[in-house]
């Protein structure tokens, strides 16, 4: 009995065959017509951190939590802030454009979305960051 075609779960279209490593490989992709595009933004956005992105990024780079973080990561269409993908943890830093009526509608779908592909995501204001960091390391400790 052969390897059938597995279906991707948010596309509906055939992701390669059936098999962890394809179907993680999948999601830690983009589609393939936008993954350049998102490429560049992530990079982009990993030359203009936020202070707060900045203040977590020392806190989490290196291993510093025992697992290893990657910071602007693309996840499917998304570009998460930081992820620990052996954990499927992303973890967001929110601005106070987070905080408009249309940006909350999308931050819930791209939760959902992330969500659905297994992963936990939690989120944190800039503020949290920068005044309460050890507080907030913590939280991402329960999570790990």
């Amino acid at each position: 009995m052969g390897i059938s075609p597995s279906v991707h779960p948010l596309r509906g279209e055939p992701c390669g065959m059936l098999g962890v490593s394809n179907m993680l490989r999948d999601f830690q992709t983009a589609s393939s017509d936008r993954y350049a595009l998102l490429k560049e933004f992530a990079r982009a956005n990993r030359n203009n951190q936020t202070n707060a992105e900045k203040c977590l990024w020392r806190c989490l780079r290196g291993g510093e939590l025992g697992v290893k973080f990657k910071r602007q990561h693309i996840i499917y269409d998304f570009i998460a802030d930081f992820v620990c993908l052996e954990k499927k943890l992303v973890i967001e830093v929110d601005g106070a454009y987070h905080f408009t009526d249309e940006q909350i509608k999308h931050d819930v779908y791209r939760t959902d979305e992330l969500e659905r592909l297994g992963f936990r995501v939690i989120r944190f204001t800039n503020e949290e960051v920068i005044y309460e960091t050890a507080k907030v390391i913590e939280t991402i400790k329960q999570y790990l």
